[in-house]
């Protein structure tokens, strides 16, 4: 028998939705799917009785086991693999792949890491600032017009994760880090970067971007994570030596040892 995603490990985080129908949508969808966790970030509306009349009695218990959060990435923290959504393409949306490719890739990953698919709201989608707390982007193919209704999305992704079978021989891939602890790691690294003079503090964000989809190509693992803040903490330590060792070489009459030339990334 095919290996299948471990539903179980998968859930729906719907990021600051606006109609509380839309919601109720949602929780038939994954429960229709044999998904059972529904997530909700910062909603315009959470009217409960609506939410139910739109769910159906069917999903009550999806209903009733919503969890709601401030912001998308408390609602992430604890997630391994990120899948946003997106209509728009270009920019930091350069690559994204199909719901199919996703949902045969989530075959491998699910077994031992637990998936978050985020929708954005429904008059704007994610943001570029949503769209870096994701490791893979997903769109919708479509003829010509490309919004589609955010239950109807919410279908889509479902569906394709609930069919969605490995090839044989696949290997499973092993537990990542959390998305809490790489965005630790990359706030680290930032203002490493930053203090160093290797990137422009007036935009680091612009480069730390090319950090971030390089980290999620490598997939890294929480102790590789823990190594690299690590480094990260003994640069700063050196760093501060050095400085302090010059200034009282200066206050002495001697100058420090030059310092080897760096580069400095735009």
């Amino acid at each position: 028998m095919a290996e299948r995603v471990r539903l179980e490990n998968v859930g729906i985080v719907l990021h600051r939705p606006r109609f509380p129908e839309n919601i109720g949508s949602a929780a038939r969808a994954a429960c229709n799917m044999g998904i059972a966790r529904l997530d909700v970030v910062d909603p315009e509306c959470f009217d409960t009785e609506r939410i139910r009349r739109m769910a159906t009695h069917a999903a009550g218990k999806v209903v009733d086991g919503i969890r709601r959060f401030d912001t998308l990435a408390e609602a992430l923290a604890d997630r391994q693999v990120v899948v946003g959504t997106t209509a728009r393409l270009g920019g930091e949306r350069e690559k994204v792949t199909t719901p199919e490719r996703m949902a045969r890739r989530l075959v491998e990953l699910s077994a031992a890491n637990r998936v978050a698919l985020v929708f954005g709201p429904e008059d704007r989608g994610l943001t570029n600032e949503d769209l870096r707390l994701c490791h893979e982007l997903v769109t919708i193919p479509t003829a010509q017009f490309a919004s589609l209704n955010l239950a109807q999305a919410v279908v889509i992704l479902c569906y394709e994760v609930f069919r969605a079978e490995a090839a044989p021989g696949t290997p499973v891939r092993p537990k990542l880090a959390a998305r809490h602890e790489l965005d630790g790691m990359y706030d680290q690294l930032r203002e490493m970067l930053v203090r160093i003079s290797f990137i422009n503090p007036q935009n680091p964000d612009y480069w730390m971007n090319r950090v971030r989809r390089f980290g999620t190509r490598m997939e890294l693992r929480a102790r590789e994570v823990s190594i690299i803040r690590g480094i990260c903490r003994q640069v700063d330590w050196y760093g501060g030596k050095r400085y302090a060792d010059g200034f009282r070489d200066g206050e002495a009459g001697r100058s420090p040892d030059p310092e080897p030339g760096g580069q400095t990334c735009d």
